[in-house]
């Protein structure tokens, strides 16, 4: 499949790209657009609005997304989408790509409905940055693997890319990573019914920032001005979990994204995670993930 091949705009009937491949574009569509795929897609399908409004659902479930709003689609999903009703366009960018295991994980808290995610705006600086990163796709995707990748692609004319090399798919992939972690991230992350005491949210943010570090109940309690067991019943009453359960999850998510981005052996990312050895490290991954970790980089990597 070439970006020739794509369509301006997907259509009623419209096939979406095959699994593994993956796909970006920008459009900028009038009322009247829309796409039903009752059989879904199999690859995911992430969309980020930039401007106008438009609807996305699921069965009975349905997101209106505006300015700043990020909404995903699982594969195998049944879904449709279209300028919402009393709107006079949706601009957006969108992509069609294999994800990575770890993002499941991340995007759960969003989930709307099964297999449908919304993330609500993020800040403004956040906004640019994911807005930045979807540009470096569409220039990425179209990387030969020769010489330096092409500079931003302008977005007039409804362009789309598709990634031939292996190179510009993982470098495409990993601009999507970016935006994962930007609007999954704290900024981004679902308030707690009430909201989060400042306290429990700052030791959420010191796992995730360095997962690796030898953080403790005292440390944590230390930089919360608590004691240890203050500390760690208002951190188990807000967030339904203990401290070290917390810093355990955060530090797989980690070791996760190490596995996923990189070649370190299992051994030295059970070290930068914060696991004690790899023995443990590949108890616990494993009793987490259902695979030990050097099955699951296969798995990540090659769909299989």
């Amino acid at each position: 499949m070439t970006a020739v091949e794509l369509p301006g705009a997907a259509a009623p009937g419209t096939p979406s790209p095959p699994p593994g491949v993956v796909v970006v574009g920008h459009f900028d569509q009038d009322t009247g657009y829309s796409v039903n795929r009752p059989g879904g897609a199999p690859s995911w399908l992430f969309t980020w609005t930039t401007g106008g409004r438009g609807l996305v659902g699921r069965g009975t479930a349905g997101v209106y997304a505006g300015a700043g709003d990020l909404v995903v689609l699982a594969p195998g999903v049944a879904h449709r989408y279209a300028v919402a009703p009393g709107a006079r366009h949706w601009r957006f960018w969108w992509t069609h790509c294999p994800a990575r295991p770890g993002w499941a994980e991340r995007l759960g808290p969003h989930a709307v409905a099964d297999g449908l995610y919304a993330l609500t705006p993020a800040p403004g600086g956040l906004r640019d940055r994911v807005g930045a990163a979807f540009g470096r796709m569409l220039a990425d995707a179209r990387w030969t693997g020769a010489g330096a990748p092409p500079e931003a692609v302008p977005v007039e004319g409804d362009p789309v890319s598709v990634a031939h090399s292996s190179a510009a798919r993982d470098l495409a992939l990993c601009a999507l990573e970016e935006i994962v972690l930007l609007t999954t991230g704290p900024a981004g992350r679902p308030a707690a019914p009430g909201g989060l005491d400042a306290r429990v949210r700052r030791a959420e943010e010191l796992m995730a920032a360095d997962p690796g570090a030898p953080h403790t109940v005292a440390s944590l309690a230390a930089d919360a001005a608590l004691s240890p067991s203050r500390f760690a019943h208002l951190f188990t009453r807000q967030t339904g979990r203990s401290p070290m359960r917390a810093l355990r999850e955060a530090r797989l998510r980690h070791a996760v994204r190490l596995l996923e981005g990189t070649d370190l052996t299992v051994e030295r990312v059970a070290r930068a995670s914060g696991f004690p050895s790899p023995f443990h490290f590949s108890r616990v991954f494993r009793a987490r993930y259902g695979l030990p970790p050097g099955a699951y980089r296969l798995r990540a990597r090659t769909g299989t």
